[in-house]
């Protein structure tokens, strides 16, 4: 039952960070809890593959919005606007990606 609430925080939290309304300090909480949430689910294959399976969506996201970004003309609202969004789901994914490696070190150590 775990593991279960922990993937299930670390699906929320992950839905939250990649919206675009949070303030710095909401977005620096949740990160936090995330870290918390993602250290609480073990450290096995099977939660090795669900990690990386939220990285993987997380590149896809990430390299989808790029794409978005780079439809806007340079210096419009909509263009600086997509641009923060990119930042910030750049800075989770390189959380997701960290986390990855700290957890396939853990089992790989084993």
């Amino acid at each position: 039952m775990e593991r279960y609430v922990a993937r299930a925080n670390v699906d929320h939290y992950l839905s939250l960070l990649n919206s675009s309304g949070l303030s710095a300090n909401n977005r620096d909480t949740i990160v936090k809890l995330l870290i918390a949430e993602e250290n609480r689910l073990g450290h096995d294959l099977e939660q090795l593959e669900f990690v990386e399976n939220r990285a993987a969506n997380g590149r896809t996201r990430v390299s989808h919005l790029r794409n978005l970004r780079d439809s806007f003309v340079e210096g419009s609202t909509d263009r600086a606007q997509t641009e923060k969004l990119v930042e910030n789901v750049e800075r989770l994914q390189m959380l997701l990606d960290d986390f990855c490696h700290r957890l396939r070190e853990k089992i790989n150590s084993r």
